[in-house]
């Protein structure tokens, strides 16, 4: 039996001075406010945090999101550990 791989999609991070940032291959949007968004895309779970943080465009059917504001650190982390049924999204956050 061959076993298939999952085909993953092009996942692309372009952040522009700090104040704007397109992302594709975007999954789900997990949670956003003000401080943090937190996407599930291609390549795991991608944490965004900064001060005024504007989500201006999501497309999901594309897999496309748009954030403004103020952009401090990008964070990637597995994707393995979260959606666990069961599990809340915060006891999720901080494991």
């Amino acid at each position: 039996m061959d076993e298939k791989q999952p085909i993953q999609k092009n996942h692309k991070v372009s952040l522009n001075a700090r104040s704007s940032a397109t992302i594709t291959g975007v999954k789900d949007v997990l949670s956003f406010d003000a401080g943090e968004v937190l996407l599930e895309t291609e390549q795991g779970i991608l944490m965004l945090r900064g001060n005024d943080l504007h989500v201006n465009r999501l497309t999901l059917e594309k897999g496309e999101v748009d954030v403004d504001g103020k952009i401090d650190s990008l964070t990637y982390s597995d994707s393995n550990n979260y959606g666990k049924s069961g599990e809340s999204l915060i006891s999720r956050l901080f494991k």
